[in-house]
């Protein structure tokens, strides 16, 4: 399948606990990719003939591969990363991942199954920011400006939400008083919230 310059990519979150990612490419933008990925619980490969000495520090959760591409490499993978130098080799391994109904992100071409836009975490609050390829500098841009505006105390309020919500399903049974809840905690302050999550946890029904 070729894609067209207007391409626009669904955007989606992948449960990536337990399955099998292997990147082709072993230098810095492997290296960048690879420590993303292993936030997310993926069983990593490497597979290259030269490996970023980096690699060698994290050989506790990365299987590194000191081999030359081969497509035995990719079978039975979930998701594949072409991130080597060479912009015919990558190609190569998209058309093979084709083949073998694998996705596949290029990183030297558009022309990839999917894509991975600009990201950033506060605990389990997750923002990402893609302009669908046109300009990944934008997108960065735009993530700064959101990672001052959603600091390290979101990481607290989310959390305080998440409990609430927890509370107020299983303590309300009212449908509107429970969207009224959980619409009105979001506006609150990290204070009051702490003081409205003790207040929930005292009353046997909401």
């Amino acid at each position: 399948m070729s894609y067209k310059e207007e391409t626009s990519f669904y955007p989606i979150m992948l449960n990536l606990k337990d399955k099998d990612i292997v990147i082709i490419g072993a230098g810095k933008v492997a290296l960048r990719k690879a420590k993303n990925l292993m936030e997310y619980g993926g069983k990593l490969s490497i597979i290259s003939p030269k490996i970023e000495s980096e690699f060698y520090n994290y050989k506790d959760k990365i299987n590194i591969i000191k081999d030359k591409y081969n497509k035995k490499y990719i079978l039975n993978s979930s998701i594949v990363i072409a991130a080597t130098d060479d912009k015919k080799l990558n190609r190569k391994i998209g058309i093979d991942c084709k083949d073998e109904n694998i996705l596949c992100n290029n990183v030297t071409d558009r022309n990839s199954d999917f894509i991975v836009p600009s990201t950033f975490k506060r605990g389990d609050l997750t923002i990402s920011v893609s302009t669908n390829g046109k300009s990944p500098s934008l997108s960065k841009s735009i993530i700064f400006e959101l990672e001052e505006k959603y600091d390290e105390k979101y990481i607290e309020f989310l959390k305080l939400l998440g409990d609430i919500r927890k509370i107020v399903l299983e303590k309300c049974n009212d449908e509107k008083r429970k969207k009224e809840i959980l619409n009105e905690i979001i506006n609150l302050s990290l204070d009051d919230l702490k003081g409205r999550k003790k207040l929930y946890e005292n009353k046997s029904r909401l």
